[in-house]
C-alpha cells in the first residue's frame, strides 16, 4: 500500500492498544480510528485514561501491546507531527524562562542538533504568540504569568510546531472567560487548516455542542462518535456509574445522588476534583 505524506493531513489509527503504570494497566484493548481535520472530545470520569491516552499517542508512555499509526506509519516516525497541551498541573512554572523562550520550544523538532533558530522560526514564533493574544507578554517570564496566560503560552508553543494532530489536556480548566474564548477561536482555526484535534474536557455541553466526534473512555473504549450517539443514558451510566442523566435546556445534567467526580458535569468547564 502507498503510504501517505507526511505533508498531507494526518488519519489517526490506534489499533488494540494497552498502556499502564509500573505494572498497573489504565487503557486496555483500545481501538479507534480519526480520519484528517475531525475534532474530537476526549471524555470520561477522574482515572479512566485521558491523560493516559495522550501521553502514549507522544511517545511519553510505552504500549504495552496494540500499536499507533500516523499517516500509516508507526508511531515514532514522524512525532514531531503531534503537538500536545499538557494539563497545567503537570508543569513546573518555576522554570526560569520567557514566554518567547517556550514558544520557540515548539520549533526544536524541525531544527538540528545545536542548530540555532532562524528567521522562519522567529517568524513562526511571533505569529503564534500574536494568534494566542500574547505578543506583548514575549519578554516575560512564564513564572510571572496568570494561569490563563500560561495556558495560552503553551497552546502558542503547540501553535509554532506547526503539527499535524493537536492534543489538549483540559484546557478549559481554571482559565478566565477570555482564555477559554481565544482557545475556542483556536479550534475553529485548526479546522481551517485541516488539523486533526482530541481535546481532553470534563464538561459535556462543550464536548455535545462544539465537536464532531465523542470518545468515551473508562479504562477501555465504551463509545466514540457523534455526540447524540455517544451520550446516552446508557453509555453515560456505564462511565459514571449514575442512573440518572438528562439533557435539560442544551445543558447536560446528573442529579444529587451522583458521585463527587460528577458535581462539575452541569455545563460547567471546570474540572472535577
Amino acid at each position: 500500500m502507498e503510504k501517505t505524506s507526511p505533508q498531507e493531513p494526518a488519519r489517526l489509527e490506534i489499533e488494540n492498544i494497552s498502556v499502564g503504570y509500573n505494572g498497573t494497566p489504565v487503557l486496555q484493548d483500545v481501538t479507534f480510528h480519526i480520519p484528517h481535520g475531525a475534532r474530537v472530545a476526549v471524555v470520561g470520569p477522574n482515572g479512566a485514561g485521558k491523560s493516559t491516552l495522550f501521553k502514549a499517542l507522544v511517545g511519553l508512555l510505552p504500549l504495552r501491546s496494540g500499536q499507533i499509526f500516523i499517516h500509516e506509519m508507526a508511531l515514532g516516525h514522524h512525532l514531531d507531527c503531534v503537538a500536545y497541551v499538557p494539563q497545567r498541573s503537570e508543569v513546573d512554572w518555576r522554570f526560569p524562562v520567557t514566554v518567547a523562550d517556550v514558544v520557540m520550544m515548539g520549533r526544536f523538532g524541525s531544527m538540528n542538533w545545536f542548530q540555532a533558530p532562524g528567521r522562519i522560526d522567529h517568524q513562526v514564533v511571533r505569529t503564534s504568540l500574536q494568534q494566542m493574544g500574547i505578543a506583548d507578554l514575549a519578554d516575560r517570564s512564564i513564572s510571572d504569568m496568570s494561569g490563563g496566560q500560561q495556558q495560552r503560552v503553551f497552546l502558542a508553543r503547540a501553535l509554532a510546531q506547526q503539527p499535524h494532530i493537536f492534543l489538549m489536556d483540559e484546557p478549559f480548566t481554571g482559565v478566565d472567560s477570555s482564555t477559554q474564548e481565544a482557545t475556542l477561536q483556536l479550534l475553529d482555526h485548526l479546522r481551517q487548516q485541516n488539523v486533526t484535534v482530541l481535546i481532553s474536557t470534563h464538561d459535556l455541553t462543550l464536548a455535545a455542542t462544539r465537536f464532531d466526534s465523542i470518545l468515551l473512555l473508562n479504562k477501555t473504549l465504551l463509545a466514540f462518535g457523534p455526540p447524540q450517539e455517544v451520550l446516552t443514558q446508557e453509555n453515560l451510566k456505564q462511565a459514571f456509574g449514575t442512573h440518572v442523566l438528562d439533557m435539560e435546556n442544551g445543558a447536560m445534567l446528573v442529579d444529587d445522588c451522583c458521585p463527587p467526580e460528577m458535581e462539575h458535569y452541569h455545563g460547567s468547564s471546570m474540572e472535577a476534583e
